[in-house]
């Protein structure tokens, strides 16, 4: 099966690296888990396509500025889990697409790393409020291969 293009608001499955685990000096995540592509940029030079993710995760977060909830109707059209989850807005992960650490959904027949696309606005939302933190210096990126 062909992947997807890599299009902003695209929900896919993949091991994130979170900055703290970078900074212990890993280079693969621990964990596979949704995450929102937030960018898609395009090399002039070789034709690559870099994509930029957020993680989701369902640990609530310190300040509640860093993170956006994933509506529970969102969660439940993309077949996540009932439990409350967020888009973490303060670090991300950037790599080629389509890169070694793309996963499987769980339970699949076949090769999909997709869930689906999150909503038009809330895909706004947190493109502004990330795009904001990184203004400020306040998001970490973590490089990938």
């Amino acid at each position: 099966m062909a992947l997807p293009e890599p299009v902003p608001g695209l929900i896919i499955r993949y091991s994130y690296l979170w900055y703290r685990e970078y900074l212990e000096g890993r280079d693969e995540g621990q964990k596979d888990r949704p995450c929102a592509i937030v960018a898609a940029l395009r090399s002039d030079e070789n034709g690559d396509t870099r994509a930029l993710v957020l993680p989701i995760t369902h640990s609530p977060p310190d300040d509640p500025t860093l993170a956006l909830e994933i509506p529970a109707k969102t969660k439940e059209r993309l077949q996540l889990d009932d439990s409350r989850s967020w888009i973490v807005l303060s670090e991300w992960n950037e790599f080629i697409w389509p890169g070694p650490d793309l996963r499987r959904l769980p339970g699949a027949t076949d090769a999909s790393v997709v869930y689906g696309v999150i909503p038009p606005g809330l895909f706004v939302t947190v493109r502004d409020r990330f795009l904001a933190l990184v203004g400020s210096r306040s998001a970490r990126q973590v490089p990938r291969t």
